[in-house]
């Protein structure tokens, strides 16, 4: 069972995470934040993951800590789920039109963290949540699960269209990249570090 449970607390934020795998995109989260709340539990529709949160940050401030560390432990939560990557495909992409927006995802679980993020947002926020903090949480993404991650969204109006296409082409593109396919480590240096 590929599966992680990760807890993180700071005087900032107090998180807990449950990601497994090869569940049936099954999400129970509440961080606070309700835009950024639906779009985890679309993330885990898309992407098959079960996904449980619970968060407690200092939203009085702003969304900047719950986000970040948020993102910062599923990353800490897909590498430990994935150990050694043994059989998985590696690559993933997707094209996700939402009405007049377009966001394309491609990945690699190279164990090599980088982000590439060719995104523009018109709004400061959508509900409660900065449309900023999307970069940043993909970034905390990559930062700790090792993986190179390119998002661009070439096109759209409505920044929430934009942020939710975003969300499903990711769940999308690591479902593909997570898939066992066989039972070799996928890579010519058998090893992916």
């Amino acid at each position: 069972m590929r599966r992680a449970i990760q807890e993180r607390n700071t005087k900032e934020t107090e998180l807990n995470m449950i990601v497994e795998i090869d569940g049936s995109g099954q999400a129970l989260v509440d961080t606070g934040i309700g835009f950024f709340n639906h779009m985890l539990e679309l993330f885990a529709f898309h992407s098959g993951f079960d996904l449980k949160v619970k968060a407690r940050g200092d939203l009085e401030v702003d969304d900047h800590h719950t986000v970040e560390d948020l993102g910062i432990l599923f990353g800490k939560c897909l590498k430990e789920a994935l150990k050694d990557k043994r059989g998985i495909a590696r690559y993933g992409s997707f094209r996700m039109p939402m009405d007049e927006a377009l966001a394309i995802v491609d990945l690699d679980i190279s164990g090599r963290p980088y982000l590439v993020f060719d995104a523009e947002f018109t709004r400061e926020k959508v509900g409660e949540y900065s449309t900023e903090m999307t970069e940043e949480f993909f970034r905390a993404i990559c930062d700790h699960s090792g993986i190179t991650l390119h998002i661009h969204v070439p096109y759209g109006k409505n920044d929430h269209h934009k942020i939710e296409a975003v969300f499903k082409a990711f769940g999308r593109a690591l479902k593909q990249a997570v898939r066992i396919e066989g039972d070799a480590i996928p890579s010519s240096k058998g090893v992916l570090e």
